[in-house]
């Protein structure tokens, strides 16, 4: 089946050729050239991926990535002016889970999207299902689901890779490094600060607070460490 792309962007141009070019890679593209008629999407239409251009109508790619992230957990790829490194870091911040700056090659796009959406796989109730859980909390690594309290909780592609990289290695202490090249597989040393961001909105989602944790514990200077106990349910 055909992974269903949307494309939120005003450059009609360039909707168009991305709609040309993925759509030879087995995918189904969606466009909306304002915000409001992205969210709109959205509410009627299954999307397994988001396209989000930063300079928008209406409001901006990050006022856009608020409101979909205050409903969705999509994985969301923004497109950014080239050199503007800050937009990278607030997008990443806010909650995205790549960023690509403008101009770019159509390939490259594809690349990445394909990186994504790899990170975050459809769930399959044909597939054997490994779910690690301490206490309360239980994640699905194949469906990329998290529960608290048998609560669903909302998470980010990235709150939940790193969530999972912390249960995979209880006790152990993983610096800021470890964790961002175990969920982005490069060097970004730039956007180190948006691993504390995301473990910030990952405590809250928790319900863990930081000065006496249940979950994930800051060792300063070192990183972070999981301190619950974890059992793998196949």
């Amino acid at each position: 089946m055909n992974k269903q792309l949307l494309v939120i962007d005003d450059d009609i141009k360039l909707c168009a050729l991305l709609t040309s070019y993925l759509s030879q890679y087995n995918f189904d593209v969606s466009i909306a050239n304002a915000p409001s008629e992205g969210l709109s999407f959205l509410k009627n239409k299954h999307i397994d991926l988001i396209i989000l251009d930063v300079m928008l109508p209406e409001m901006n790619g990050f006022e856009t990535l608020k409101a979909i992230r205050k409903l969705y957990s999509i994985p969301v790829i923004m497109l950014t002016a080239r050199g503007e490194t800050m937009d990278r870091i607030v997008g990443l911040e806010l909650g995205a889970d790549d960023y690509l700056p403008k101009p770019f090659e159509p390939r490259e796009l594809l690349a990445r999207t394909q990186t994504v959406l790899r990170r975050y796989p459809s769930f399959s109730k044909n597939k054997l299902t490994k779910k690690l859980k301490s206490g309360e909390l239980e994640i699905n690594e194949q469906s990329k689901s998290s529960v608290l309290d048998q609560q669903v909780l909302d998470l980010t592609t990235m709150e939940f890779e790193i969530l999972l990289v912390l249960m995979q290695n209880p006790t152990r202490v993983i610096s800021r490094d470890d964790i961002m090249d175990e969920i982005r597989g490069i060097d970004w040393n730039a956007f180190i600060r948006s691993i504390d961001v995301a473990v910030s909105r990952l405590r809250t989602k928790l319900r863990d607070d930081a000065k006496h944790p249940k979950y994930i514990k800051t060792i300063w200077g070192r990183g972070y460490q999981f301190i619950g106990e974890v059992n793998y349910v196949i």
